[in-house]
């Protein structure tokens, strides 16, 4: 990747941009105590950076549920939207920033989630509420229930990349997850892991960081330009 402005950053939602985790987890919790189940730390980080059909799946036959995975899913999506709309939210150290930074130097940005449209719109309008950032806060958004195949697959990455007309191994995508790390390194992007709830090691075209605070456009650029 030569040292230009990447041709776009492309950012996760859970994790990476939104500490929602505590969020998920208090959705989860409620939806599994409403028919006596119990959900633990253990339960969420085995489902950490999925798609929604896996979690309420993996909900439907580990935690005794009366019901079927579209059930759960459809509880799960209401009572997290309630929370995120309810202004919820709370941002990941240094990833308004790096977003707000993107926007101001004109470089393209996705938001790339495992997340449904409507949970993605609903963050989309508070970021875009956000002082000093342009409305939308983003040129495009995937959301899991518009691809085939989710993370870890590579294609909600290449799907944001088409939309924005830019070539994928120009990007840097940004992820928490091993799941989402391994769905940008297939797309061909360069990845910078943020680990927040699993450790991710270092690897070929990716850059491991404890946070994003004080990471900037510059910084992205250098990683992104090392050999290997």
């Amino acid at each position: 990747m030569p040292m230009t402005l990447p041709a776009a950053v492309l950012f996760d939602l859970d994790g990476t941009l939104l500490d929602s985790e505590d969020l998920w987890w208090d959705a989860e919790c409620r939806v599994v105590s409403s028919w006596g189940g119990t959900w633990t730390r253990e339960d969420q980080a085995h489902c950490l950076g999925g798609p929604l059909e896996r979690v309420t799946t993996y909900m439907a036959r580990e935690t005794g549920s009366p019901h079927g995975p579209d059930l759960i899913g459809a509880e799960l999506l209401a009572e997290m939207e309630s929370l995120l709309r309810a202004g919820a939210l709370e941002w990941r150290p240094g990833a308004l920033e790096l977003l707000t930074e993107c926007r101001g130097a004109g470089v393209p940005t996705a938001l790339v989630s495992a997340s449904h449209r409507r949970l993605l719109d609903a963050v989309a309008d508070a970021v875009a509420d956000h002082p000093g950032m342009p409305d939308p806060a983003f040129d495009t958004t995937v959301a899991g229930d518009e691809v085939d195949q989710g993370k870890p697959h590579p294609e909600p990455y290449l799907e944001a990349a088409r939309r924005l007309g830019v070539p994928i191994d120009a990007c840097v995508v940004i992820e928490d997850s091993p799941t989402g790390v391994a769905s940008g390194q297939a797309s061909g992007a360069f990845v910078l892991a943020v680990p927040h709830l699993v450790d991710i090691p270092q690897h070929d075209r990716r850059h491991v960081i404890a946070s994003l605070e004080g990471v900037t456009l510059d910084d992205l650029r250098a990683w992104a330009s090392l050999p290997g």
